[in-house]
């Protein structure tokens, strides 16, 4: 992992709670020490989770005084009725009383089970726990949140302006129930850049749009979906001209994708990081849909996972995406490592695909980049300027292994 900034004015714990076995981590806290510009995108399922109604509900009124976010794990406190909205509000005010701040400036967000209520006193424990040991532990904070994930995720990047320097910092959770949009994943990022009402909002969606809502690993949407975007203003840094935003915008991309690609590499039985790039098609809109016909294809997935470079398969899922296009113009292509966004070239990669067949392609070097760690796969329509990217996972025996038994 790259070094990790720590961007100024928050302070941060992950502690053990009872909430899961074994004593391992399972609640977060991140606060900041002056009240932060605060926005937030949310699971656009209509069965939404306590501490979505809540978080969209106090971001409403209160995004430019929120001062901390608290995180349990355990439990998902969705499809739980009014009990479990009144238990979400409890947890906000038992954080607000402990730091000293107004109830109303706290967000929760949960992870877990659906359908089950919080066990309040342990959540009340982890509170004062987190309380105690709030400091610059990062990594303690990415393990507490994580659910069936293998490996906590967190990224960071440091901005040099004319004007000084500001850090974007950021920690996700989430590996399986992954869809846009969005997906079952939680992220908290952070920065102590000074933002005015509105920008943070914006860039979010931006970024969002970029990276969260690019990433599939079973199809499945998520009630708790959250990604937060604190900004305190510490680094004394203004996002004040067009220049400013952009290069803003630029670090929290890059933040936001390397979340977002951390949680496909690590999605539930995953062994193998997919990106999927469609390029020519006739508008984004079109290129996205045959993006992610292939990325949630479980023939495809599995051919992944077997190391089966079935361009068959591939084709034909993007031939039922409903967009319209000549397989004799289309040309497949597949290549080592990820990162070819909005690719206009295949001269990187192997073609296996074009003119409406199969090419003369050696099946050894077509293997050999099948069992590769990452992989790209490359369809040009050659029929417009439509691009789109996607992430993904292959899809093995595990994936089964751990939902067959999720709730025992």
């Amino acid at each position: 992992m790259t070094q990790f900034s720590f961007p100024k004015g928050f302070r941060v714990a992950g502690v053990a709670c009872g909430l899961k076995p074994n004593n391992l981590l399972d609640f977060a806290m991140i606060v900041s020490d002056v009240p932060c510009m605060t926005a937030g995108v949310f699971t656009t399922n209509m069965v939404k989770a306590a501490p979505v109604l809540l978080g969209i509900e106090r971001l409403a009124g209160f995004s430019d005084a929120i001062r901390a976010v608290a995180i349990n794990t355990g439990c998902a406190n969705a499809a739980t009725g009014e009990h479990g909205l009144q238990n979400a509000r409890a947890t906000a005010k038992a954080v607000g009383d402990k730091l000293g701040v107004d109830e109303h400036h706290v967000l929760v967000m949960s992870t877990g089970v659906i359908g089950t209520q919080l066990p309040m006193d342990k959540i009340r424990h982890g509170i004062d726990l987190a309380v105690e040991q709030l400091g610059d532990d990062w990594q303690s904070t990415a393990k507490a949140i994580m659910t069936t994930d293998t490996v906590h995720k967190m990224a960071s990047v440091m901005v040099d302006t004319p004007d000084g320097s500001y850090t974007i910092a950021g920690i996700a959770k989430g590996a399986g129930m992954i869809a846009p949009n969005m997906a079952t994943m939680l992220s908290v990022i952070v920065t102590d850049a000074k933002l005015a009402p509105g920008q943070a909002q914006m860039m979010l969606r931006q970024a969002n749009d970029q990276t969260f809502n690019c990433i599939t690993v079973d199809g499945d949407m998520s009630t708790n979906d959250t990604v937060l975007l604190l900004a305190n203003g510490m680094s004394n840094v203004t996002i004040d001209t067009e220049s400013a935003y952009v290069r803003f915008l630029d670090g929290l991309v890059s933040v936001c994708k390397q979340l977002a690609q951390g949680i496909a590499r690590d999605g539930e039985g995953a062994t193998k990081l997919v990106e999927i790039n469609i390029t020519g098609a006739f508008d984004d809109a079109s290129a996205r849909k045959i993006a992610d016909a292939v990325a949630t294809s479980p023939l495809v997935k599995t051919a992944i996972y077997g190391g089966d470079p079935n361009w068959g398969r591939i084709m034909a899922a993007a031939g039922r995406a409903g967009v319209a296009f000549d397989p004799n113009r289309a040309v497949l292509c597949i290549a080592k490592g990820v990162d070819f966004y909005r690719i206009e070239k295949l001269s990187t990669g192997l073609v296996i695909f074009a003119n409406g067949t199969g090419t003369d392609y050696a099946e050894a070097d077509a293997k050999a980049i099948f069992a590769e760690d990452e992989i790209t796969i490359i369809l040009d329509l050659n029929i417009g300027t439509g691009l789109a990217s996607v992430w993904t996972c292959d899809m093995s025996h595990d994936y089964i292994s751990i939902n067959s038994h999720y709730r025992s």
